[in-house]
């Protein structure tokens, strides 16, 4: 026989034990690192966008509009009052949520109020995800329960009237359905606008869209697809629920009119955007946009 083969194969008690000894540090080892390697993995998952994620936001990254601490980056506007201005702290943040509450309100009044983020925005996809909670602002018009928005291509804050209610812009219209009935969310609401739907202009001021009821305090998600003055879609649950075309500002209306001068014709572009106060209290937890080629 081989000497190498009998060396390998006659071995002595201390070297098998040597062995084993061996064996046992490479296992150890062995385990160690596989945990280090799941522990590194665990917590990336919390930092870093999963490889689905990353796929499905390959065009482009999610800008976190709302930071979660406070309300830098965003201007309130409320009837009656100044841009800047914040009456009743009708808009704040409270446990990481953009909230709107009326809780130093006596009545509400028709102080419409909205808050504009700072940056003005053309080619985007806009994700929020937003609730209804509690009872209605006292005084609150009976359309406005459970109603709120965001508004889309708007007019700047600055160039609102100290008394305007509205600004001209689109509104995707966030609505929470009553115990019985059918009240479709992310639907469209038009002031001081119009827009094109199957080549024809639509005047009137809302649109229902084809969504389902959403009621109860739970959270629902809405996506907005805006394509400048081309293209707009509205998206809930990963299906399209409206779409139209050719967003444009409305010349029967004078301050609209006088935009449409000012900006250099009516057609929309893209503009501000902003959240709505309605007096029914709304909360949002994210308010994200990703910036799409022209």
């Amino acid at each position: 026989m081989h000497p190498f083969l009998t060396r390998s194969t006659h071995r002595t008690p201390r070297a098998i034990s040597m062995n084993r000894r061996t064996i046992r540090h490479i296992a150890s080892a062995a385990v160690m690192l596989s945990l280090s390697m799941y522990v590194a993995s665990s917590m990336g998952s919390d930092d870093e966008p999963s490889a689905s994620s990353a796929k499905s936001d390959a065009k482009g990254e999610w800008i976190q509009l709302f930071n979660g601490k406070n309300l830098d980056g965003w201007t309130p506007k409320i009837r009656h009052a100044k841009a800047g201005e914040n009456p009743g702290n009708t808009f704040r943040v409270e446990g990481g949520l953009l909230k709107v509450g009326y809780d130093q309100y006596e009545k509400f009044d028709e102080k419409f109020g909205h808050l504009f983020y700072n940056e003005p925005f053309s080619h985007y996809r806009l994700r929020v995800e937003y609730r209804f909670v509690g009872e209605q602002c006292p005084g609150g018009p009976g359309w406005a329960i459970r109603n709120s928005g965001v508004m889309i291509h708007g007019e700047k804050p600055e160039d609102m009237t100290v008394d305007q209610d509205f600004p001209a812009s689109i509104e995707v219209q966030l609505l929470g359905g009553a115990k019985t009935g059918e009240r479709p969310t992310a639907n469209l609401c038009t002031p001081g606008t119009n827009v094109v739907m199957d080549g024809k202009l639509v005047t009137r001021h809302c649109t229902s869209s084809t969504s389902k009821t959403y009621r109860g305090e739970g959270w629902v998600t809405v996506e907005i697809e805006a394509r400048g003055g081309k293209v707009i879609r509205h998206v809930v649950d990963g299906e399209t629920v409206l779409e139209y075309n050719e967003p444009q500002l409305d010349e029967r209306d004078a301050h609209a009119k006088a935009l449409a001068a000012k900006n250099g014709g009516k057609l929309l572009e893209g503009g501000t955007i902003s959240l709505q106060s309605e007096s029914h209290p709304v909360e949002f937890r994210k308010v994200e946009l990703m910036k799409l080629d022209d």
